[in-house]
């Protein structure tokens, strides 16, 4: 099952389930924060039976507007490579603004002052009830559903000055959906993400490659800060990013940038010049 939030033809915001055939089955309003996926959830958006539409007929929106985003570098062995390094012997974790969120077909805006923005195509996990200090298996009931994430990341200010928080922080940065998908959490150790920039493929790997699993991430995670439903951990990209090809490859207005999960869908953005 897929919950997405959307703009229906009258232009309000819902909540709905994406069908096989692309259909988006009604659901009701959405609230301002989304999807939050906990069990309840889940059970009323199968039951969804208001107006059908097109898939073509809405605009799809970012399915959650999370209190906090929590990222994990270095989390495929081969970029952690490409980039100079090893892996970490424990997940580096860093955070990520809400306010650089944004909706799927919504542009990423380079800003003048950062050269070389970069693509980061990245399994994002959706928690579904407040955790703290649990264990891997005692997480398995902490994630509600996944969803795809594009980790927009400013190099020059990344490598140089100011860092980190200032390269993933940009407004326009975060671009995430385009559904919160419902699957066996067996499929959460299997799936097949890629990224394209202006159809060439970038990236291409496999949620077994990580470092550290999704069960293993939510547990360290909790015994750093509670995770509330709604939250979200971006599980780190894989090799092919932009900064480590020869050439470098960055983004640049008229680019399309498109990160697929398997399960998911297709999370799609146009570039265009900032601010």
């Amino acid at each position: 099952m897929k919950a997405v939030r959307f703009k229906d033809p009258a232009g309000d915001v819902r909540l709905g389930s994406l069908a096989e055939n692309g259909e988006v089955v009604d659901a009701g309003a959405a609230s301002p924060n989304g999807f939050v996926p906990h069990p309840q959830a889940w059970e009323k958006l199968a039951l969804a039976s208001g107006p059908r539409y097109d898939i073509d007929e809405v605009s799809l929106l970012r399915p959650i507007q999370p209190g906090k985003v929590l990222a994990v570098g270095f989390n495929y062995r081969d970029h952690a490579e490409e980039s100079g390094d090893v892996p970490p012997s424990s997940p580096m974790i860093f955070a990520k603004l809400p306010s650089a969120l944004i909706d799927p077909e919504e542009p990423i805006r380079l800003p003048p002052e950062e050269p070389e923005p970069d693509f980061e195509a990245e399994l994002a996990l959706v928690i579904g009830r407040r955790t703290r200090h649990v264990s891997p298996a005692e997480a398995l009931a902490s994630i509600g559903g996944i969803t795809a994430m594009n980790d927009v990341s400013g190099r020059g200010a990344q490598f140089g000055d100011p860092g980190l928080t200032w390269a993933k922080g940009y407004d326009t940065f975060g671009p995430l959906g385009p559904s919160i998908a419902h699957q066996d959490p067996s499929a959460w150790h299997d799936l097949d993400l890629t990224c394209t920039v202006s159809g060439e493929l970038m990236q291409k790997a496999n949620s077994s490659e990580m470092v550290f699993g999704p069960l293993e991430l939510v547990s360290r995670l909790s015994h750093l800060c509670t995770l509330e439903p709604g939250d979200v951990i971006s599980t780190g990209t894989p090799a092919g990013v932009g900064f480590a090809r020869k050439p470098a490859r960055f983004l640049r207005p008229g680019d399309v940038v498109e990160v697929w999960v398997e399960g998911v869908g297709t999370l799609r953005n146009p570039v265009v010049a900032g601010p």
